[in-house]
């Protein structure tokens, strides 16, 4: 800024210098800065005058650059404390761009920055909902430094935003458009012919739109496609329901309602379901973490779903060490009756953790991936277990009724060896007080005297 052929007065030797040695003002202007700049001096009436700022570009502007999908739109950002200054800039010319922040245009928080016939800029914020103009929502964001100019028909607009819009005890719905630094920004761009402050129509929607969202870190200063991992998911979401809403609860159905039938087949069903749905489970948990490089324990789904693949693995090794069943008519153990309690509540508890798993996975994967139908596959989930429920309530009534014939047709008995009654299954591990007193009623001694004729 200083003139080397012109003669600085620099206040006196005790203030700011002299004439020869001038002290020196070194200034950084920023992307706030005003075009012009005054400057007075307090000590001398002739040092004072006007600074031009010229813009040098908005990569001297902004510490962090990179370009979003398709090349067409190049992103600009700067990060301070409690705040970010943004800038996009539109490869192509257009009538307005937008810039937002989720997967894609639908749910997601918009910045559309547009030139009206006046030449006048302006840049507004929205919540879209929906792919219609109805759907477009107006909010009022705390947007500072703004601004939008076009050149040869390429919109360049910039503003700067709170990172925590600090007004979450309010209801208004851009409260919750929070930027957290140490997490990943899902940016998607779209461009149109023309924008209005009111009054948007379909002729408003844009013309062309990024494919899919860059992730763009903040911090680093870098940005990387998403992966699309919602077929991972989904033969992930596929894998669980199969183990946890039909093998599952279908072994724990044959114990209990199929002792009755002559031989061993309850038992070989009940070990093939459930060792079958516990592979299916490890092999879904296994399919998952290695697409997703692993997995934090911040959402509610994934608490529950490894404490139900945790109870789930811990009823083979229950299995495994059961004590021996008692012989015919003999009271049984301690020990086996623990054992069967045990294995009872651990494998009821596994199917209601396992059930919350899968609704708590379907919710997650509507708020993280914006799943549009996540809602219809919660209720025909809900369906699939209500009628589940209405199954076993009409087994559980007729297999009460079972036991209460067999109870009845028992009484009538005069002599005979009682063998064990296999159907007593794992949901009720003790025998009823009518069996043990029907046992002890059916054994009879029988005394042969010789006759006296």
């Amino acid at each position: 800024m200083r003139n080397l052929t012109e003669t600085i007065y620099a206040g006196g030797p005790d203030a700011h210098g002299v004439q020869g040695s001038p002290t020196e003002l070194v200034w950084t202007p920023h992307r706030n800065t005003p075009d012009h700049i005054y400057y007075q001096s307090l000590y001398e009436q002739k040092m004072g005058w006007r600074v031009e700022v010229v813009d040098g570009g908005l990569s001297d502007m902004y510490n962090n650059s990179v370009i979003l999908d398709d090349q067409q739109v190049t992103f600009f950002w700067t990060l301070s404390k409690d705040s970010i200054s943004i800038a996009a800039r539109g490869e192509k010319k257009s009538g307005y761009l937008a810039v937002g922040f989720g997967s894609g245009m639908v749910n997601s928080y918009a910045y559309v920055g547009w030139i009206d016939d006046s030449g006048i800029g302006y840049v507004n914020t929205y919540r879209i909902d929906g792919k219609d103009a109805l759907s477009i929502h107006r909010t009022q964001e705390n947007l500072t430094h703004v601004r939008c100019k076009t050149e040869n028909g390429i919109i360049t607009l910039e503003f700067t935003r709170p990172l925590d819009p600090s007004c979450r005890r309010e209801k208004r719905v851009e409260c919750k458009n929070i930027i957290d630094p140490t997490t990943p920004l899902k940016v998607v761009w779209a461009m149109g012919t023309k924008w209005t402050h009111d009054h948007l129509t379909d002729r408003n929607m844009h013309s062309s739109t990024s494919n899919r969202p860059i992730l763009v870190h903040l911090l680093r200063g870098s940005a990387e496609a998403e992966e699309d991992l919602l077929p991972v998911l989904a033969v992930h979401g596929f894998m669980m329901f199969v183990a946890w809403g039909i093998l599952l609860p279908g072994g724990i159905l044959a114990a209990r309602y199929l002792k009755h039938l002559k031989g061993d087949g309850w038992y070989r069903i009940h070990v093939y379901l459930q060792c079958s749905g516990l592979v299916i489970v490890l092999l879904a948990l296994l399919f998952a973490v290695a697409e997703l490089r692993g997995f934090s324990f911040s959402s509610a789904h994934v608490k529950f779903g490894f404490a139900a693949i945790v109870l789930a693995c811990i009823q083979p090794i229950n299995s495994f060490l059961r004590p021996p069943k008692p012989a015919n008519g003999e009271q049984a153990p301690s020990k086996r009756v623990i054992w069967e309690y045990f294995h009872t509540i651990v494998g009821r508890c596994t199917i209601v953790v396992g059930i919350a798993a899968l609704f708590t996975g379907m919710k997650h994967l509507g708020h993280r991936y914006e799943v549009e139908n996540v809602h219809g596959l919660s209720w025909a989930m809900a369906i699939w277990f209500l009628i589940g429920a209405l199954i076993l309530i009409y087994l559980e009534y007729h297999e009460r009724q079972r036991i209460r014939r067999q109870i009845s047709e028992r009484s009538n008995w005069v002599l005979d060896n009682l063998e064990e009654d296999d159907s007593v299954d794992l949901l009720s591990p003790t025998r009823t007080t009518a069996d043990k007193e029907l046992q002890t009623s059916a054994r009879m001694e029988v005394q042969l005297e010789p006759l006296n004729r």
